[in-house]
């Protein structure tokens, strides 16, 4: 079992979740999320108060797969949330030592079947 994790834009998660769907992956859990890398963060001033307007606005997607599952969906996100610009995201995957489904009890990729 893999877990993997991406971080995209939020302007193109509606094409990831999209082209998710194409390949039968549904199951996945998202959080908006803010943040900053290459493009460093900036803040201004109004009235005295100084706001960070350098994060930006991401979304965090985390997915369980099966190995069968993995390289498809590592591929489908690469694909949607790709615009060839600075701050497209990153996806890290990671292994997972159990994984069990709270109502059935069931473990492994059959705990995600379910």
């Amino acid at each position: 079992m893999k877990k993997i994790e991406a971080i995209v834009r939020a302007s193109k998660f509606g094409e990831v979740k999209d082209a998710l769907a194409e390949r039968e992956i549904y199951f996945f859990t998202f959080y908006e999320v803010k943040g900053y890398g290459h493009q460093k963060g900036e803040t201004r001033s109004y009235r005295g108060t100084v706001y960070d307007v350098g994060y930006l606005a991401r979304i965090k997607i985390e997915i369980i797969v099966s190995e069968h599952f993995l390289e498809t969906a590592i591929s489908v996100i690469e694909a949607a949330a790709k615009t060839g610009e600075k701050g497209d995201g990153l996806i890290y995957v990671s292994d997972l030592d159990k994984t069990i489904n709270i109502r059935t009890g069931k473990t492994g990729s059959e705990a995600i079947n379910t």
